[in-house]
């Protein structure tokens, strides 16, 4: 099974690199899904020479019909990208609060925009410090970078490719499983799943701190969920912030042709004729499907 080696660096493997005469670029995409905005904490704390990039506001669209996280404009995140200092065939590293959820979406994003030269900080911020590395609290500079951005260098989704998915081969839906059968939805509108989803929660494939374990034991946790080479796969949350890191997860597994259905439920559910499926599922974390249950428009 071929393991990516372009995935991840570790805290050591990043210190190295900075300190070389050649340095990645990096971006602190802090972010919480409620509360204070990741710009507070990289003010209060970043990795010297990171570059603060807002995943709300910078590396997504405005919410709206594509859901709560759509793909950005094109122009407008090359915009972004060329003044954080991206530069055509410089690397760059992107790091988190350490459950490597927003570091996941912001890898997504600029490979999705043609950029494929990004890893992500294994264990993101709290992994440094916990390494005794420095910080700082002074504002990054960079010089303008000349990235070009290409949309589709990753599969991204839309409802009715999701839809095809779920029935000719797997979408993983990687909500809880109580969100997933219907019972409960703190955020949308409407609680269920895309007809004929999987549900994996993010918990059963990513450590308690959001890492992600070796690719051998990925691999296992994913074919028991129906993941199988030649069979289309694709991943959905909320919003498609949870589900980039399932893509991750899927490539360090050896399933590079993961795509991403980036408006996820919150897109899925912008249009009321799209049908909503539920389930009474004892254990719909299996890879079981959606299970018994019901449907409703």
């Amino acid at each position: 099974m071929p393991v990516p080696d372009d995935l991840f660096v570790d805290v050591t493997g990043l210190a190295a690199e900075l300190a070389s005469p050649e340095p990645p670029t990096l971006l602190d995409v802090r972010w919480r899904l409620v509360g204070a905005p990741g710009r507070v904490d990289y003010e209060a704390g970043h990795l010297p020479g990171a570059v603060f990039v807002d995943l709300d506001t910078e590396l997504c669209g405005p919410p709206g019909a594509g859901g709560r996280h759509p793909l950005p404009d094109p122009a407008v995140l090359q915009r972004v990208l060329r003044a954080a200092g991206v530069r055509a065939g410089h690397p760059v590293v992107t790091y988190d609060g350490g459950d490597q959820m927003a570091a996941a979406r912001a890898w997504w994003t600029l490979r999705w925009a043609g950029h494929r030269q990004v890893r992500v900080l294994d264990g993101g911020f709290p992994a440094w410090v916990g390494a005794g590395r420095p910080v700082s609290t002074e504002p990054a500079d960079p010089l303008p970078g000349d990235l070009t951005v290409r949309p589709g260098g990753m599969p991204a989704l839309d409802a009715r490719q999701a839809a095809r998915v779920a029935a000719e081969g797997v979408l993983i839906d990687v909500r809880t499983a109580a969100r997933y059968r219907g019972e409960t939805e703190p955020i949308d509108p409407v609680a269920g799943h895309v007809p004929g989803a999987v549900n994996l929660p993010a918990a059963e494939y990513a450590d308690a701190d959001g890492r992600l374990p070796a690719a051998g034991l990925l691999r296992e946790r994913f074919v028991e969920a129906g993941v199988r080479p030649g069979v289309p796969v694709a991943a959905y949350c909320g919003s498609g912030v949870t589900a980039a890191q399932a893509v991750l997860a899927l490539h360090r597994a050896g399933f590079p042709d993961a795509a991403l259905y980036v408006g996820s439920w919150s897109d899925w559910l912008t249009d009321p004729a799209r049908p909503v499926a539920t389930t009474t599922d004892p254990d719909p974390g299996s890879g079981s499907g959606s299970g018994s249950g019901s449907e409703r428009p």
